[in-house]
């Protein structure tokens, strides 16, 4: 079995047809202190003209039983490798992991039979029902029969959608599709959920009934989770993030704590000459802060911005430059990206470039 794991997603039936090849585990394995739990973890490819594709660098993580994690960074910041790597479904290149109690590469048929994976775009049979799609599941799972039907009825009861059972795919909404998604994730009872981009392509009230329904889940069942996304939003939703960029981790914590390191509210000032604004406003602010001017304004942080906005205006004035916006705010998640990698997240670059991804090895093809 292949893998390739890009950002267009995982392969949607790579890990239900590996989970089935190995051997059924003991139901009742002791717990392990992590959910999952890598040390140096690499994966590289090789690349055109004798180059190496680096996708994930060094990974350093540990992941708690219960706990919703998120995986912050750009599209092909090496969100989507990182689970391929997890759930068993490509060899790393060097250092190692363990997800549910078992190491990726001695007990890849474990690893897969205890994860639950919902891919970034639907895999449901929109003719089948949505208990028919559960039915199907299971069977690939090796599920008996009658384990299966009751497991159906209970994840649709967790999902809410008990009075759809018999309804076909194609008549659910957005957010119904997505709730069947996870509950069919959870058919065969994972000890850890994989949720790749899970709201991409939803409307926001769909993107928060997806994501009410996954607290539901942590809080009911100690369900640990781990959700890639670029979405600010959705990681203000989980217990911890990993901010990786490049395929590297470069910075982990509760996103409070990421943004209170921070300390200093964000000051954005737009005007009519930004590269002359931005000289202006370099002489009076503090010589250890950085000024930088973008596509949005002028930006810089600044302990209690919004006391410091109206003497930068007045200086800007005396030098006849127009403001034409003024506004300062405490840290979000954005400026945490920023600060540990120098660009914005929206504005983070969907591929990196040839040189920041690739070395010259010996002897290329």
């Amino acid at each position: 079995m292949q893998l390739h794991a890009d950002e267009g997603g995982l392969a949607p039936t790579a890990l239900v047809t590996a989970a089935v090849t190995g051997p059924h585990t003991p139901p009742h394995a002791p717990e392990p202190p992590y959910a999952i739990s890598t040390r140096g973890l690499v994966k590289s490819y090789p690349g055109p003209q004798g180059t190496t594709i680096h996708a994930v660098r060094g990974l350093d993580l540990d992941v708690p039983q219960g706990e919703t994690f998120a995986f912050l960074g750009p599209n092909g910041a090496g969100k989507s490798t990182t689970i391929a790597l997890l759930c068993a479904l490509a060899r790393p290149t060097a250092g190692h992991a363990t997800v549910a109690g078992a190491d990726v590469l001695t007990r890849p048929h474990h690893v897969r039979r205890h994860v639950g994976m919902l891919f970034q775009h639907s895999t449901l049979d929109a003719d089948l029902t949505v208990e028919q799609n559960l039915h199907i599941h299971a069977r690939l799972y090796g599920m008996r029969r009658l384990h299966a039907r009751r497991r159906a009825a209970e994840v649709l009861d967790t999902a809410g959608l008990t009075d759809r059972r018999r309804s076909p795919v194609r008549t659910l909404s957005g957010g119904m599709r997505r709730r069947l998604e996870i509950a069919r994730a959870l058919l065969h009872s994972p000890r850890v959920l994989f949720l790749d981009e899970p709201t991409t392509g939803l409307d926001p009230h769909a993107r928060a009934e997806v994501w009410e329904h996954l607290r539901a889940l942590r809080d009911r069942h100690g369900s640990t989770l781990f959700v890639t996304t670029h979405y600010l939003e959705e990681a203000e939703n989980c217990d911890r993030i990993g901010i990786i960029d490049r395929g590297r981790l470069v910075a982990q914590g509760t996103p409070l704590a990421l943004k209170a390191a921070i300390g200093d509210d964000r000051v954005v000032l737009r005007t009519g000459d930004d590269p002359r604004a931005r000289q202006v406003v370099r002489g009076i602010v503090p010589p250890d802060r950085a000024v930088t001017v973008d596509a949005d304004g002028i930006r810089l942080r600044l302990p209690d911005g919004s006391a410091w906005i109206p003497r930068l205006c007045a200086a800007l004035e005396r030098h006849g430059i127009a403001v034409r916006a003024a506004a300062a705010a405490p840290p979000t998640l954005d400026d945490v990206f920023f600060h540990h990698t120098g660009r914005s997240l929206h504005a983070a670059k969907p591929h990196p470039t040839p040189s920041e991804t690739t070395t010259r090895t010996g002897g290329g093809r």
